[in-house]
């Protein structure tokens, strides 16, 4: 049409001042007739881009950005003033926000997802991460009215507000959050090592989110669609992650050492409790979460180290671990609450949606798979034990074909049974930790490639819920982990942390509280048995609290379950509208949403065998990538350890590769902006300093290490 020609021809006609690329951190949208544009700009709103969203008349997208026009502020305001004498009608400004989450159709126009209000949750690397506390859902259809009442874009619209995209969900503009501290630092140096080689098919590989653990992945399918440069996709729309972000501060004696607990919430299979239980056809599990405990020491905020180079600041620790029900068909009747009978729906005697889910691992973290499972063995009325005896026999055909060296690991503990007898669960939770760590590893950053330390294999921890007795096991196997982190940093003399220190309390607490979201995202309440619970420590309070959030859970389940369902299948796009297809609320349930028709699936029609259920080459990289780091074998160094490597070897600083933004400086320590101390997100973060005395006198002793008891009758054991 004339009036948008005459829009593209205003947009091209402003002159070409620079050609930098910039972070882009806020965002204010207009709207006309024909085009809505999106003016993106840096955080300190002096730098701006432009991106057009054209409407096609039979419903396309069109989704255009001259990536050689860099705008000033005075560029901006020209453009603006320019459209609105030339465009018909005008215009409008319709929304301001500090990221786009993407665009979503449900029976005619798109939307525009925005958020409006984002709070900081913690600092890596310099790199801030968000959490999403307000979003707004704009019409990009500038004639949009409101849909007719009882229509099914109306309903559609209200199931896919029932999802709060204001809790629990996350965003970085320069971090990916969507991976492991290891991947990134691997890929980064090793991309940075080809470019230093001339290697350029490993120098121009494609930069990867784990998409797995990108929920708004399919608000970002039309944007995908719609441009010419998927590579830029990112520049203006964030890949957000659903799960639990935390971050607290050690003080060592002043010194500060930060600890930061990532769960990433997988949007495969993804549901309430009794309506996602197990494993579906494509080999994704219910309420699977991927948790990443990363320790710090604040002596270089940079990943960089100022001598060795680019994502070589050897400072740097992480450990993960995994969470997933068992991967095996079946399900519980929400109709016999509260303790609905589990039921094996299939029995697959070649177990290939658990072969494929195994497989998986093997991709995303290596051999070996150890296997932690809670369920409860012996019963008088069998419900958990129907699937522990399954579950067995599951392992023990698929290990049959795997070989030594990457045979899944499987330990059982009734954690219920020796809890309700009194019985201690810690002593072999931490025994069942230590064996772990220990044959994992963990990731420890070097140097150089050579001197990192990677973890290889991953602990896989289950119950039935995948909740209370899960958490705290994760708890126990993260304290044990956080030792061995702060003892290869030099901070402790062994890796062993007492209970009841300031650093254990602190991690306790941000378990407890990782634990109660991860529990409200699949359960609908906050944890039932927490840490106190197995501990036997405030007993009284404790047994409320848990009864308390029993029949909280219970209603949920009951009651709000379904809703949350409907939401979650339309905004992962489990569920797409078309005319003349079952409504989403007509469903009797959402099975074939989830899972593959057994003659139709990929998965079925392209396996070669059921004794060779695994990729070798899953096991093969994943070993020529360890062998590339410190000789291909686990090492615990001590920091006495880095400091004699770095005197020893002469290790040339690594340089970035052409095309890498490194604006961290400029994150956290913003230019020519006055901040009060009170506004700085490292002066409000929870720390063990909060454990000190106020008030000290003379005749007091207070130890300011976080690392002793505050326990007297425990401080001479």
């Amino acid at each position: 049409s004339d009036a948008s020609s005459s829009e593209s021809e205003t947009h091209r006609e402003t002159p070409n001042y620079n050609n930098k690329k910039i972070v882009l951190q806020r965002f204010t949208v207009y709207n006309s007739m024909h085009t809505m544009y999106v003016i993106g700009s840096n955080s300190r709103e002096n730098l701006f881009r432009i991106m057009e969203i054209g409407k096609a008349q039979n419903g396309a997208l069109t989704i255009l950005e001259d990536t050689n026009f860099f705008y000033t502020r005075k560029d901006v305001i020209d453009l603006i003033g320019e459209l609105n004498k030339s465009v018909q009608g005008g215009v409008h400004r319709v929304g301001h926000g500090h990221g786009l989450l993407g665009l979503i159709r449900f029976t005619k126009g798109y939307y525009l997802s925005l958020i409006t209000k984002c709070s900081q949750v913690a600092i890596l690397g310099g790199h801030y991460v968000y959490h999403i506390d307000e979003t707004q859902l704009i019409p990009v259809d500038f004639l949009y009215s409101k849909p007719r009442k009882h229509s099914d874009e109306e309903r559609l619209l209200a199931i896919f507000r029932n999802l709060d995209l204001g809790k629990t969900f996350y965003f970085s503009y320069t971090y990916d959050i969507t991976n492991s501290l290891q991947t990134i630092c691997v890929r980064e140096k090793m991309r940075a090592m080809a470019h230093a080689a001339r290697d350029a098919a490993r120098d121009d590989a494609p930069f990867a989110h784990n998409e797995r653990f990108v929920w708004n992945a399919h608000l970002l399918s039309p944007v995908f669609a719609s441009v010419d440069d998927p590579a830029r996709v990112h520049d203006w729309f964030q890949p957000m992650i659903h799960g639990f972000v935390d971050q607290a501060n050690i003080s060592i004696f002043g010194r500060k050492v930060y600890i930061t607990l990532i769960a990433r919430r997988s949007h495969h299979f993804a549901g309430a409790r009794f309506l996602k239980r197990g494993v579906n056809s494509r080999g994704d599990v219910a309420n699977e979460v991927e948790t990443e405990q990363i320790v710090c020491d604040q002596l270089h905020t940079s990943f960089h180290d100022p001598k060795y180079g680019f994502y070589n600041n050897p400072r740097f620790t992480s450990f993960v671990q995994h969470r997933g029900s068992i991967p095996l068909f079946w399900t519980q009747d929400m109709l016999k609450l509260p303790k609905p009978p589990i039921e094996v729906n299939l029995s697959d005697p070649f177990y290939r949606s658990a072969a494929l889910h195994f497989n998986n691992l093997f991709q995303r973290y290596g051999a070996p798979v150890l296997i932690l499972n809670l369920i409860k063995t012996k019963e008088k009325m069998p419900r958990e034990s129907k699937l522990f005896g399954e579950f067995v026999k599951c392992i023990g055909y698929l290990n049959q074909f795997l070989p030594l060296t990457a045979k899944l690991k499987h330990t059982s503990l009734d954690m219920s049974r020796v809890s309700k007898k009194g019985g201690d669960v810690i002593t072999p939770l931490e025994a069942i930790a230590e064996k772990s760590i220990r044959t994992t590893g963990f990731f420890h950053n070097g140097i150089s490639l050579e001197r990192t330390s990677l973890q290889k294999g991953i602990n896989r921890t289950n119950c039935i819920d995948c909740l209370d007795r899960t958490n705290a096991a994760e708890f126990i196997i993260g304290k044990n982990a956080l030792s061995y982190q702060l003892y290869t940093l030099g901070f402790i003399a062994a890796p062993k942390l007492p209970y009841d220190s300031d650093v254990v309390n602190i991690l306790t607490e941000m378990f407890h509280d990782h634990g109660d979201t991860i529990a409200l995202q699949y359960g609908g309440s906050h944890l039932v048995n927490t840490m106190d619970s197995y501990r036997k420590i405030n007993q009284w309070s404790s047994h409320t609290r848990d009864y308390i959030n029993s029949i909280k859970r219970i209603y949920s389940n009951s009651f709000m379950d379904s809703l949350r369902q409907e939401a979650i299948n339309l905004f992962l796009g489990n569920y797409v509208y078309e005319v003349g297809k079952t409504k989403l609320w007509e469903l009797a349930n959402d099975f074939w949403l989830h899972n593959d028709s057994v003659w139709m699936s990929k998965n079925f029609r392209t396996r070669n065998s059921y004794i060779h259920w695994y990729n070798e080459r899953y096991l093969e990289e994943a070993g020529t990538v360890f062998a590339l780091c410190n000789s291909g074998k686990h090492c615990i160094k001590t920091r006495s350890d880095t400091d004699a490597d770095s005197a020893r070897l002469l290790v040339p600083m690594l340089e970035p590769y052409p095309g890498y933004i490194n604006t961290w400086w400029n994150e956290t320590y913003v230019p020519r902006n006055f901040t009060s101390m009170e506004d700085v997100y490292q002066f409000n973060m929870n720390s063990t300093a909060r454990y000190f005395p106020t008030q000290m006198t003379e005749s007091f002793e207070f130890d300011f290490s976080p690392f002793e008891t505050r326990k007297p009758e425990l401080q001479n054991e």
